[in-house]
């Protein structure tokens, strides 16, 4: 596994306050990691200082094996609120990113007309970034972070201004670009973060409370469960007041989520069968992304 970027003990301090604490973790090649927090966690504090943005207050960050180094070339940075020069066409601020980046002029032009299309801008080319929409200046930010081509990709709630649809599409962009780039993401919408995530960071407070893969950590805080429905709640009642396990009941829709004592599902099945009450489906469940989160982000 080769990796791109190593941070150690990355700590950020202002004042008396540690926005960052002692934070360590690496990214490996053509991975997708989330960055997860509750809002004041650090998240946008610790991109800001991968992106060089920042400098931190104690600890290195490597990139390929260099410690410190010239990251214009190899970092694509999205903020959350990408800012643009509103009288520049989508085109000449792209162009104006690549050759930020050590791109001739020649180069540059090409490059941003290309990638210009593939964030879904082709036909926006000549337009002025100030009558752009919430939406397509997200997809010109992104337009912005990726026409050099980077290693190192590193977005900042990336899909927080958009709607369903604008999500979806751009977070197809970035299946894409996983193939050739490492990406590392903060965001708060946790069903993005399942989809496509190879890796879980988790910062609490400026800590970094908990990584690993989205399996690892699902299987470290899962808490199993089966999730009986019933085409009554009449039926729904009753099995919760007769069952043989602990039972709570949920809702007007006869939904049963068995705790403690979590029986063999051919035991449950017998027992259903057996019930003469009429089940609509009865499936084990593991905790969602969500439930992993909220006992993370409030671990003392």
């Amino acid at each position: 596994m080769t990796l791109i970027l190593q941070a150690e003990h990355l700590t950020k301090i202002y004042g008396a306050e540690h926005a960052v604490k002692d934070v360590s973790f690496s990214l490996a090649e053509k991975s997708s990691t989330a960055l997860i927090g509750p809002n004041g966690a650090g998240k946008t504090t610790t991109l800001s200082m991968l992106a060089g943005l920042l400098n931190q207050t104690t600890g290195t960050i490597s990139l390929n094996g260099e410690t410190n180094p010239d990251v214009r070339k190899s970092i694509g940075f999205l903020p959350q609120y990408p800012q643009f020069f509103s009288w520049l066409t989508a085109l000449e601020f792209t162009e104006m990113a690549a050759k930020l980046s050590g791109m001739d002029s020649k180069h540059a032009k090409i490059e941003a007309q290309k990638t210009l299309e593939f964030v879904g801008l082709g036909e926006a080319l000549k337009k002025k970034t100030g009558t752009f929409s919430g939406g397509m200046k997200q997809r010109l930010g992104l337009a912005q972070a990726i026409v050099h081509k980077p290693k190192l990709l590193l977005l900042d709630e990336p899909v927080s201004a958009l709607d369903p649809v604008g999500r979806r599409e751009v977070m197809d962009l970035l299946k894409n670009l996983q193939q050739d780039m490492t990406i590392l993401y903060s965001t708060h919408i946790l069903n993005d973060a399942e989809e496509m995530t190879d890796q879980l960071l988790f910062l609490r407070k400026g800590e970094l409370v908990e990584q690993g893969s989205l399996g690892d950590v699902r299987a470290k805080y899962d808490s199993p469960r089966y999730l009986v429905e019933f085409t009554s709640e009449e039926d729904a009642l009753n099995f919760a007041a007769r069952a043989p396990w602990k039972v709570s009941y949920r809702g007007t829709l006869g939904l049963i989520d068995i705790t403690n004592g979590l029986p063999e599902m051919k035991d449950l099945l017998g027992y259903l069968a057996g019930s003469g009450l009429t089940v609509r489906k009865a499936e084990r469940q593991t905790a969602s992304l969500e439930e992993i989160f909220l006992k993370v982000a409030g671990r003392r």
